[in-house]
């Protein structure tokens, strides 16, 4: 008799048992021994539970219900058991007993449980589904019986302590099985090549092309002082001797820190024989500014550049079959990402997300602008995962700004995790000949009086220009850049934020730097969310930022007069009057508060004041007894908690795609996760269920209102809200 493992999919034949196990199997040891070689503990444990868990995580399948259904004998949109709770079964047996088998194996479809409440239902019931256990512990017998008939299946079993931290563990675990079934699917159903050849990292040759880049920019600019620094600052990063696993690097605005950090990381990934580079940004804006300059210095002959940096707006991440093969993977050997997508990896408990999380050991990781990539209630769970990567999975960790939070500083953050220094990559000296330029580039001021709409665009407009101006929500943004260009025509504002697909934010960019280069061009504003505050090389005569936190009035002050040239260029804070068009963002309500109180007392704005500002808000307001719980939850490996509550964004945001032509082929799975990502954006479920928007497929759903590229798919909110004459919160 022949035992299957999928069904049969329009003209693709049933996947036998066999073939998906064996598949299944192989592809997990594969993934276990690309980082074997990275882990410092554990990697027995590893390798043993994962052949266990790989070779029985779906003997609930030959189950003869589950047969019928997927030999196509009976029609079911799913199976009529349970398939995963055999496997569990089969490893807390007392002969075969596995327990983390056993909840990798009931975690590999949903995800694990809260191990503290499974704790206390007792050995026997742990991890099991119990409508059906007692059906299935009858039939278990049978089942193996099939099983051991079709496929080797026996192994050691002995003592299983974990010796590393237990949660990352089990998540790696996890990782390595879920993308080994999802794969194995995909391959079966044609949507994965049969055979795929990652591109290596080939660091050394890399960091060879990549001076070369250098030396060719050198030739064409001028060699005047401040490039001087710049190359000073390239070969300082570069030859740093660097022997801890976590450092900093705080440069100031335009000294090169994009390419000199990542001369640095090509280095240390050649000596540690690293396999991979994660750039991990704040702003999806910045992603494409970077992987630009990656792509044109990095990629080596004959190679394919997408191949070889990947880049990554949003997480796009995705459960059922006929979905999979659209998520975002981290395959490439060098990946740009943003902090939203990284940070949430690694605090999953979804498959779909946590199945690339195995590809982060034995990585050089740059967090840039790492001041902005978390919010201070989060950084204590992600200053311990930092410390985890590097100490057991090899990971080499860079932590870089132009105005650097030293959060690990502060006992509320650091705890007793690595509470020393950490090394910074160039030295004192260095910097401040490098910020010898920061001095006097810029001087700040406030006007903290609320100002509406029309009291605002007024005011903005007594300044010279260019302006650009920095609003804290989607929203906001919009609603102003719509009365700017009813009111002063459209040439008069541009308009760039998380509204707009990618490809329109890279236009809007681009266009953007041709008026900024054309010094006739002066009286017009650019209008904007914190998307465009740090990474962006643009330089404007005047900013203004709504009342924020203070290191990011720092970033976004690096976007104005950023060469030095003008005498008297500022940049000012001011505030809204929320009247349902403008909104505030209530997420920046304690950082706002502490800045306000630094221009009501006179404070000199520098960014020597970075950790003092977080220190301050966290005195203040302290942290939510929510996320101060994080870390406790993440120890007792309360898993479902940790992902709910370790949000980057607070909102529960969906994938929406704005081009028609798109979304009707993802009906017939005819995209990839690199196309999906150039034609969708990121919108608050809620927002979707209140303007019922259409979901295509799997949490994917098809904007049916306006979206044009100068406000995206605000232009639809804006048109909305103009005709029923209320507002409607983004």
């Amino acid at each position: 008799m022949i035992y299957y493992a999928h069904s049969k999919k329009n003209d693709i034949p049933e996947q036998e048992y066999l073939a998906h196990i064996r598949g299944v199997r192989s592809l997990t040891q594969e993934y276990v021994q690309d980082i074997s070689c990275y882990a410092n503990c554990d990697k027995t444990l590893l390798s043993g539970i994962t052949e266990k868990a790989s070779t029985f995580h779906d003997l609930g399948k030959l189950n003869h219900e589950n047969q019928d259904v997927l030999a196509g004998k009976t029609s079911s949109k799913s199976l009529p058991y349970n398939h995963v709770d055999a496997g569990v079964a089969y490893f807390l047996n007392n002969k075969h007993f596995s327990a983390y088998s056993a909840a990798v194996i009931q975690a590999h479809h949903i995800g694990f449980p809260d191990f503290t409440v499974e704790m206390d239902k007792g050995d026997k019931a742990i991890f099991r589904d119990s409508s059906i256990a007692l059906d299935v512990d009858r039939e278990l017998p049978e089942l193996q019986a099939i099983h051991n008939d079709l496929i080797d299946s026996h192994f050691d079993y002995g003592g299983e302590e974990i010796k590393g931290d237990p949660s990352v563990f089990l998540r790696m675990l996890l990782s390595c099985l879920a993308d080994a079934d999802h794969t194995d699917t995909a391959i079966h159903y044609q949507q994965y090549p049969a055979e795929m050849s990652p591109v290596k990292l080939r660091a050394a040759e890399r960091l060879d092309q990549l001076d070369r880049h250098i030396a060719g920019l050198k030739k064409k600019g001028t060699d005047d002082d401040r490039n001087a620094l710049r190359n000073e600052m390239y070969f300082a990063c570069r030859d740093a001797d660097i022997n801890v696993d976590i450092t900093s690097c705080d440069s100031p605005v335009g000294s090169g820190k994009t390419t000199a950090v990542m001369a640095h990381l090509l280095a240390q990934a050649e000596k540690r024989r690293l396999r991979r580079i994660f750039v991990v940004l704040p702003f999806t804006n910045i992603i494409k500014q970077s992987v630009d300059i990656y792509r044109k210095a990095l990629v080596l002959p004959g190679e394919k550049a997408d191949e070889v940096v990947a880049e990554m707006h949003h997480r796009a991440d995705f459960e059922s079959e006929d979905a999979r093969h659209m998520t975002a993977l981290w395959r490439a050997p060098i990946i740009v990402t943003t902090a939203v997508a990284f940070f949430e990896t690694l605090a999953s408990n979804s498959t779909s997300t946590l199945r690339r999380l195995h590809e982060l050991p034995g990585s050089a990781v740059f967090v840039d602008e790492s001041h902005a990539a978390l919010p201070a209630k989060l950084l204590p769970i992600a200053w311990k995962w930092i410390n985890i990567y590097a100490a057991e999975w090899s990971c080499y960790w860079v932590l870089a700004s132009g105005s650097l939070n030293r959060y690990w500083t502060i006992p509320e953050i650091a705890g007793t995790e690595n509470s020393h220094s950490v090394p910074e990559i160039i030295s004192n000296e260095l910097r401040k000949r490098l910020a010898v330029y920061e001095n006097n580039r810029i001087s700040y001021h406030s006007d903290l009086s609320p100002k509406g709409i029309a009291e605002l665009a007024e005011w903005i407009n007594k300044f010279p220009g260019p302006r650009l101006v920095i609003l804290n929500t989607v929203q906001s943004a919009a609603v102003l850049a719509d009365y700017f260009s009813e009111h002063f025509g459209r040439e008069y504002v541009e308009h760039l934020s998380t509204a707009l697909i990618v490809n329109d934010r890279e236009n809007t960019l681009k266009r953007v730097k041709e008026r900024l280069a054309d010094k006739e061009d002066t009286n017009w504003i650019l209008i904007a969310t914190s998307c465009i505050e740090a990474g962006v090389d643009l330089s404007f005569r005047n900013g203004f930022r709504e009342l924020g936190s203070l290191v990011s009035l720092l970033q976004v002050s690096g976007r104005v007069n950023r060469e030095g040239l003008l005498d008297d260029a500022g940049m000012w804070t001011f505030c809204i009057l929320e009247d349902g068009l403008l909104r505030l963002n209530p997420g920046l309500k304690e950082a706002a508060a502490v800045l306000k109180g630094y221009f009501e007392e006179n404070k000199t704005i520098m960014p020597e004041l970075s950790t003092q500002s977080l220190a301050d808000e966290i005195a203040l307001y302290g942290l939510s007894k929510k996320h101060e719980n994080l870390v406790t939850a993440e120890k007792l490996k309360r898993f479902p908690q940790v992902e709910q509550d370790f949000k980057v964004i607070d909102s529960n945001t969906r994938l929406v795609v704005v081009d028609p032509a798109v979304a009707k082929r993802l009906q017939y799975g005819k995209v990839d996760w690199k196309e999906l990502q150039k034609v969708s954006v990121q919108i608050a479920k809620y927002k979707l269920d209140e303007l019922r928007t259409p979901m295509i497929m799997d949490y994917i759903y098809r904007w049916n209102l306006e979206y044009d590229c100068f406000l995206g798919y605000m232009a639809g909110i804006v048109k909305l809200k103009k005709y029923k004459g209320e507002a409607i919160i983004i």
